[in-house]
C-alpha cells in the first residue's frame, strides 16, 4: 500500500476483529431506529393520506439525519485520530516507530488512515439505508450521494486535525482539549459568519456563501437541499459543493504535510529530551505517597537540589493542584476557552440587546448562544477526568498502589479534585453567563437558581463518568472513546429527540409510546458502556432510568414547565453520580489489581 505498512496491517487485522462489525451494525440499527421512532410520530399527530405525505416526511428524515450523521462523523474522527497517536505516545511505543525503517509519511498517514478506517466503513454502511428513503419520495440520489461526500471529506479533515495535534503535543488531555477547541472554533466562527454578524458581504460574494464553502455544517446542509439544475452555477466557486471539497482537500493535505514536516522536530519533545528517565518516573504521584514522618519534603522534578516542597496528607491531590500534572500547554487551552467564552459572551448580549425575538420559538435565542460552551466545557471535564485515570495506567504508574497504603477515597477524591481544580475556569464562567443573563432580565430568579444547579450536577456527573470508565477499561484508547463517546450520546441524543419532537409537532403525550424503542436502545447502551465491566443494579437503574427521565425532561422544557426539568436532571444524574461512584470506590481493589481480581480489556 502507498501508505506503508501500519495502514496494511490494520487493513489485514481490522477484518478479524468484532468491533468493526459491530459498530457498523450498531450504527445502522440506530439510524432504523430513529427512522421508525420519527414514522410512529408522524402517525400518531397526523394523518398520511397520500404520496405527497410520504414525500414530505422523507425529506424531513432525510434533513435530520444528514446533521447528525455530520456530527457523530466529526467527532469521532478527530477523537479517534487523536486517541491513535495518544495511546502510543502514553505507552512511550511512538518513539519506537520513529527508529524503524517507516519513512515520516507512512508513519503519519498510516496512522490516520488506520484511524479513519471505522468511521469511513460507517459512511459507507449507512448509504444503503439512506437510499431506502429516496422510495418514499422527497429526496433524490444525488442529495444523498452529495451528503454523503461532504461528510467524508469532513471526516478526513477532523481526523488530520486531530492527528496532527496528538503528533505535536504529548499530553493526551492537551491533544483532546485543542481538537475540541479547533472544531467547535471553526464551526462556531463560520456560524457567526452564515448569520450577518460580521457583514453580509465580503469581497463581493455573500457571506453565506463563504460559511456554506467552508464550513461543514453549512456544506451538509446545503448538500441536504435539492439542487435545481436551472440555477447551476458557472464556476467550480459559485457551487459551494465543489468549493468546500476543494477546501476540505487542501486544508488535509496542508495539516498532514505539515505534520510530516515537523514529526521528528516535535518527536522526542523538548520536555523528554530534557529529563532523563528517572526523572520523568519520579513524577508519579506514588512516588510522594509516603507519610510525613518518612518524607515530609519533595524537590520538584527536574531542578537542582534546594528549596523542597512540602506534599499534602493527601498526595494524590497535592500532585494534581500543586505540580504540573497535564503539563504547562494547559495555559494555552485555557486562554482559547477564554477566547471562546468572550465570544459566547457577546452573542448573548447582542441576542439580548436585539429585544423578544422568540415569540412562537420553542428553543430561546439566548439558549442558542449559551448551549455549545457549556456543552465544549463538560467536554472539557470528561476528557481531563478519563485521562488523568489513563495515562497514569499507561504510564505503569499505576500499579505502585500495590505498594503503598493509598486508600480509594484519596484516590477518587483526589482526582476528582484535581480535574476540578484544573477545569474550574470550565465550572465557573458558564455560571458567570447565566448570572449576567439573569441580570438583564433574560430569566427569572428562579429559573436561575435551576440553570446554575443542573450544570453542577452536570459537571459532578461528568467528571464522575470519566473516572469510572478510565478504572473499567484496561485500554486507554477505548476508555476515552467510551468516556466521550458516552457523553457526547446524550447529548446527540438530546437534540435529535428534540428537533423530532418539534418536526413532527402534535400532543407530547401520544409521543412516549413512539419514543420507547429508542430509549430502550439507549438504555441498551449505557449499560453496555458503564455496567458490563463491573455490573451493579444501581448503574443497571441508572442506564435504563435515564433516557426515560431525559424524554420527561425535553417533553417539560417544551412545555414550559422548568422545575421538573430541574428536578429530574437533579434526581437521575445525581443518583447516576452516586451509582458510579460507589464501584470506583469499593471495587477499586479490582480495577489496580490489588485484589486479585482480572479487569477485562
Amino acid at each position: 500500500m502507498f501508505v506503508g505498512p501500519v495502514f496494511t496491517r490494520e487493513m489485514v487485522t481490522a477484518a478479524r476483529r468484532s468491533r468493526l462489525y459491530l459498530v457498523r451494525t450498531t450504527y445502522v440499527l440506530a439510524l432504523w431506529l430513529l427512522a421508525c421512532t420519527a414514522w410512529l410520530v408522524l402517525t400518531g399527530t397526523q394523518n398520511v393520506r397520500n404520496l405527497g405525505d410520504l414525500a414530505r416526511f422523507g425529506g424531513a428524515l432525510f434533513n435530520l439525519l444528514a446533521p447528525l450523521q455530520l456530527a457523530i462523523v466529526l467527532m469521532a474522527s478527530a477523537i479517534i485520530a487523536a486517541t491513535t497517536v495518544s495511546q502510543e505516545k502514553d505507552r512511550k511505543t511512538f518513539l519506537s516507530l520513529l527508529v524503524t525503517s517507516l519513512t515520516d509519511s507512512e508513519l503519519v498517514l498510516g496512522k490516520l488512515l488506520a484511524s479513519l478506517l471505522i468511521v469511513l466503513v460507517m459512511i459507507v454502511a449507512a448509504v444503503p439505508w439512506l437510499l431506502l428513503l429516496a422510495l418514499l419520495g422527497g429526496v433524490s440520489v444525488e442529495q444523498i450521494a452529495r451528503v454523503t461526500v461532504v461528510t467524508m471529506a469532513s471526516s478526513l479533515v477532523a481526523g488530520s486535525l486531530g492527528n496532527m495535534l496528538a503528533c505535536w503535543r504529548e499530553k493526551t488531555f492537551q491533544t483532546l482539549a485543542l481538537t475540541a477547541l479547533a472544531l467547535v472554533a471553526w464551526l462556531t466562527f463560520w456560524e457567526i459568519v452564515a448569520s450577518g454578524l460580521l457583514g453580509t458581504v465580503w469581497s463581493g460574494i455573500p457571506t453565506t456563501h463563504w460559511a456554506t464553502c467552508l464550513s461543514p455544517w453549512q456544506a451538509v446542509l446545503a448538500a441536504a437541499r435539492p439542487a435545481l439544475s436551472a440555477l447551476a452555477p458557472a464556476t467550480w466557486w459559485e457551487d459551494s459543493f465543489a468549493a468546500y471539497l476543494v477546501f476540505s482537500l487542501v486544508a488535509a493535505i496542508g495539516m498532514n504535510g505539515w505534520t510530516i514536516f515537523n514529526l521528528r522536530r516535535w518527536n522526542p519533545s523538548r520536555e523528554v529530551r530534557r529529563r532523563p528517565a528517572v526523572l520523568q518516573t519520579s513524577e508519579s504521584i506514588f512516588e510522594s505517597a509516603l507519610s510525613d514522618a518518612e518524607q515530609p519534603t519533595v524537590s520538584s522534578a527536574g531542578r537542582a537540589p534546594g528549596q523542597a516542597r512540602r506534599v499534602w496528607r493527601y498526595p494524590v491531590l497535592w500532585r494534581e493542584v500543586c505540580t504540573w500534572a497535564y503539563g504547562r500547554k494547559l495555559l494555552a487551552i485555557r486562554a482559547g476557552y477564554l477566547i471562546l467564552w468572550a465570544a459566547a459572551a457577546v452573542l448573548l448580549h447582542n441576542t439580548l440587546q436585539a429585544g423578544p425575538s422568540a415569540a412562537g420559538r420553542v428553543i430561546p435565542p439566548a439558549a442558542e448562544s449559551l448551549a455549545p460552551l457549556f456543552v465544549l466545557s463538560l467536554v472539557f471535564l470528561n476528557a481531563l477526568a478519563v485521562t488523568s485515570v489513563t495515562h497514569e495506567r499507561d504510564g505503569r504508574s499505576l500499579d505502585l498502589l500495590l505498594v503503598t497504603d493509598i486508600t480509594p477515597k484519596e484516590f477518587v477524591f483526589g482526582k476528582l479534585g484535581g480535574v476540578f481544580y484544573n477545569t474550574k475556569e470550565m465550572v465557573l464562567l458558564p455560571a458567570v453567563l447565566c448570572l449576567y443573563l439573569w441580570s438583564q432580565g433574560g430569566i427569572s430568579g428562579e429559573n436561575l437558581i435551576y440553570l446554575i444547579g443542573g450544570l453542577m450536577v452536570m459537571n459532578l456527573f461528568t467528571a464522575t463518568l470519566g473516572i469510572h470508565i478510565g478504572l473499567n477499561y484496561g485500554n486507554s484508547k477505548s476508555a476515552i472513546a467510551a468516556s466521550l463517546g458516552t457523553l457526547l450520546f446524550l447529548f446527540l441524543g438530546i437534540a435529535t429527540c428534540m428537533r423530532m419532537m418539534i418536526a413532527f409537532a402534535g400532543s407530547f403525550q401520544t409521543q412516549l409510546q413512539p419514543f420507547l424503542a429508542f430509549m430502550l436502545g439507549g438504555g441498551v447502551g449505557l449499560y453496555v458502556t458503564l455496567g458490563l465491566r463491573n455490573p451493579s443494579r444501581a448503574i443497571a437503574i441508572a442506564s435504563f432510568g435515564a433516557p426515560l427521565a431525559t424524554f420527561y425532561a425535553i417533553t417539560s422544557f417544551i412545555l414550559g414547565a422548568p422545575l421538573a426539568v430541574f428536578l429530574v436532571v437533579v434526581v437521575t444524574y445525581g443518583f447516576a453520580t452516586t451509582a458510579m461512584l460507589v464501584p470506583a470506590l469499593h471495587e477499586f481493589n479490582v480495577a489496580s489489581g490489588r485484589g486479585g481480581g482480572e479487569n477485562s480489556e
